[in-house]
């Protein structure tokens, strides 16, 4: 008999181990312990607006320059990201989706009529890729007009395509992320943009399926062109998981620009909410994107106006379709409807009287970026369209997009279901760009000591719930307490502080914020009115460039609300401040070698992250 077997079987096993232990305490782990970077919001050459403004990358360039490749700009510049991302969703929007792109190629698909002849004249005269924005051709071709003799804009015209278009350039979508999804390594999610409207605002959703060819190919996306409510959008999602058994999300765009349509309080037909309505919501809209190029959607100074950092990259494009301001008849409850912040205090009015929160999200970012490129770095920011690509003109042309954002997700691996798992609890945070780690517990019982503990993960989830969580039933004389630690982008600035938002419902039916540093980078210290000197700043604007001789690395604390009261509804999440950092303008300004720009364009930027709420109910 062969000993050698037997021998090796006793020296797998640890003294005293039975074999249903393992050594290794990562087997059975039911945590995730890494973060994994991604962006769920790219279009490519397949959206009518992208296509339009120059862009000719299609979803293989998106994926191949998410993962780390060089490629070429569509301005024929080669771009390569500095660090590639986990996970990537090409969202080009459904409406005419591809039609553009497959008219330009006269391959046959798109019918020959009237209107595909105009606009493919006009896509080939009209709009020829260049450094500098036409923006009397971009409002022709995106809003139509009266030479054009249709109202409509190219990407919003009926070509007459049939079912067969739509499913055929569907399976490019679908074949385009089974090539580049690699499961471990990198996710390819298949999705979509569905870019719904309201009277003067955009309520887009994008479309995120967990699941792979077998089951999207049994469906084909819905579009405005279908419905602009977003109950439609819901029951849509529904009969796709009653079909096919595969599992599925919406994201709420950015709803900064949504002229209060993102967040109001009636249904799209006007309705008061009902617990049902809500409870769809909630269910389908589990996380929103807060943060994008088309600025920050965090908050606003109308709603927030004793916050000193809530006027974050506020985008200015278009101020009178729907950016909150002082001429709107009513400015507060227009940026109410609009932002994350007062939209998860609208949630808990509403659960007040619903039973059911119809805005409770967790919160990520992404960058809508149309150039196929998931550029969020301030010194690698390759603008929101393909005419928006690095030039010496566009600092003052298009100063007021923002560089974009990123999601991060806690997940236990690498897959379209981990990741999918992570978004559906809301263990997700966004963040500006800078790829800072932060977690954020919430519980009865951490102790000062936990802050400390090499394992914080581990503690945190034995004693509470991480963000995206729910607190209930608060024990008699106990106010929850939070365990918290954010750590900078190792290739980024260093972090100035460390802040807890906490929102609630007082039982008179007033809602509140209130915003506590919790903790303070460099010694600083609150005053006697709770505010705290800046940090100051070691930006050379010139030079585009900044020291990280200010702030500390890493941030750790356990906070205990101090005005915690049993009874009142409330969220806490948490923002996480770097010190001051170059902005994208200033980057280009150095690059170009630019001079005497106008005052308005800022030149310092101060990033951010926010992670997802953590709620209490009583």
């Amino acid at each position: 008999m062969n000993a050698l077997p037997l021998l090796l079987a006793l020296t797998i096993l640890p003294f005293g181990a039975s074999a249903a232990e393992s050594y290794s305490p990562h087997i059975d782990q039911s945590y995730p312990s890494d973060v994994y970077w991604g962006d769920t919001h790219v279009h490519t050459a397949l959206s009518g607006d992208a296509f339009g403004t120059g862009t000719r990358l299609m979803p293989d360039d998106a994926y191949r320059f998410a993962k780390g490749e060089k490629i070429l700009a569509t301005g024929g510049g080669e771009v390569r990201l500095h660090r590639s991302l986990d996970f990537l969703m090409v969202s080009d929007h459904a409406e005419n989706l591809g039609v553009l792109s497959h008219l330009v190629a006269d391959d046959g698909s798109v019918p020959i009529n009237e209107v595909s002849q105009r606009w493919a004249q006009f896509l080939a005269e009209v709009i020829p890729l260049s450094e500098v924005l036409n923006m009397e051709s971009f409002e022709a071709f995106s809003k139509g007009s009266d030479s054009l003799a249709y109202g409509k804009g190219a990407w919003q015209a009926d070509y007459g395509v049939d079912k067969r278009f739509q499913y055929m350039v569907w399976e490019e979508v679908i074949a385009s992320a089974e090539r580049h999804n690699d499961p471990g390594t990198f996710t390819a999610f298949i999705g979509y943009e569905w870019s719904a409207r309201a009277p003067s605002a955009n309520i887009h959703r994008n479309v995120l399926f967990e699941g792979g060819a077998d089951e999207t190919r049994q469906v084909i996306p819905i579009s405005r062109f279908d419905s602009s409510d977003p109950e439609d959008l819901w029951a849509y999602l529904q009969d796709y998981k009653d079909q096919t058994g595969g599992k599925v999300l919406a994201i709420p765009h950015n709803g900064n620009l949504s002229a209060g349509q993102m967040f109001k309080l009636s249904t799209y037909q006007d309705q008061p909410f009902t617990k049902a309505y809500a409870r769809t919501r909630s269910y389908w809209e589990p996380i929103v994107e807060v943060t994008q190029i088309k600025g920050d959607g965090e908050t606003h100074p109308v709603v927030s106006p004793n916050d000193e950092f809530a006027d974050y990259e506020t985008f200015r494009w278009l101020i009178a379709q729907g950016q909150p301001a002082p001429d709107f008849k009513n400015p507060v409850d227009l940026a109410a409807q609009s932002y994350a912040r007062p939209a998860l205090k609208l949630g808990l009015d509403q659960e007040a009287a619903l039973g059911v929160k119809p805005f409770k999200f967790g919160m990520i970012g992404s960058t809508d970026s149309h150039t196929a490129l998931a550029t969020a770095d301030q010194d690698n920011f390759w603008g929101k369209f393909s005419n928006n690509e690095p030039s010496r003109y566009r600092v003052t042309a298009g100063w007021t997009f923002s560089a974009g954002g990123y999601a991060a997700v806690w997940a236990q691996e690498n897959t379209r279901e981990a990741l999918f798992a992570a978004m559906r609890r809301k263990e997700v945070y966004a963040s500006t760009g800078p790829r800072m780690t932060v977690r954020f517990f919430g519980g009865w019982g951490y102790a000062a000591a936990d802050a400390a503990l090499s394992d914080l993960a581990r503690v945190g989830y034995a004693k509470g719930v991480p963000m995206g969580g729910d607190l209930t039933a608060a024990p008699e004389g106990k106010a929850p307490s939070f365990l918290i630690r954010a750590v900078k982008d190792p290739y980024g600035a260093n972090l100035d502080r460390v802040q807890v938002i906490k929102g609630w419902r007082d039982e008179s039916g007033e809602l509140h914020e209130r915003i506590h540093n919790v903790a303070l980078s460099d010694g600083l210290t609150e005053n006697g009115q709770g505010k705290v000197e800046p940090i100051g700043s070691t930006v050379d604007v010139k030079d585009a460039s900044y020291i990280n001789s200010i702030g500390d690395v890493a941030l750790t604390v356990v906070w205990t609300d101090p005005d915690f009261d049993r009874e009142e509804l409330a969220f806490y999440y948490v923002r996480v401040l770097e010190i001051p950092t170059p902005r994208w303008t200033a980057y280009d300004a150095k690059f170009y070698g630019l001079k005497d720009l106008p005052e308005q364009v800022p030149m310092i930027t101060q990033e951010r992250a926010y992670t997802s709420p953590i709620w209490y109910t009583p």
